[in-house]
């Protein structure tokens, strides 16, 4: 009996810890689908936006001098992305940046990922402290400090650009 209300618990916690993630909504505007609020890259796999990632994903191709670069100067970083599926810069430009994160075999337990709305608006308050004007916005922090962003398109590469944040920061 102990084993039961147990394994209820247990499936009960993990149905809520589920719900906090991977919300979607439809897009008024374009009447598809759009992910909002806090996800994981795992809703990426879902049929109304795996052909576009896995696209994006595939084609890129990372600069390995710059990745060489940045080998060791990950620690004590984490990064927030906040996007819109509804976005073709985020479409385009957040799959490149996995794919340059799983390059340098980055834990994805550093990476937060939010989805906005066209109002750049959450699920509920996940980013309004952020400042976000464009998307996509990729914010990088040293420990809790913000030390630089990424908005919309990078200035010269993905890479290139991240490298600059970390040697500036």
């Amino acid at each position: 009996m102990k084993t039961v209300l147990i394994i209820l618990i247990a499936l009960t916690f993990s149905e809520i810890f589920a719900q906090q993630f991977n919300h979607s909504t439809i897009d008024t505007v374009k009447n598809k689908k759009m992910l909002i609020g806090y996800c994981t890259r795992e809703a990426f796999q879902d049929t109304a936006f795996k052909d576009w990632f896995d696209e994006h994903y595939n084609n890129y191709q990372p600069d390995y001098e710059i990745l060489d670069k940045l080998e060791g100067k990950l620690d004590n970083i984490s990064i927030t992305y906040v996007m819109g599926t509804w976005c073709s810069d985020s479409r385009e430009q957040i799959p490149a940046f996995y794919k340059i994160l799983d390059e340098l075999n980055y834990p994805s337990d550093k990476i937060t990922l939010i989805c906005v709305d066209r109002k750049k608006k959450g699920l509920s308050d996940e980013a309004d402290n952020l400042n976000i004007e464009l998307v996509p916005t990729i914010i990088i922090y040293r420990n809790v400090n913000e030390i630089g962003r990424i908005v919309e398109t990078p200035q010269e590469s993905l890479e290139k650009d991240l490298l600059g944040i970390l040697l500036k920061g």
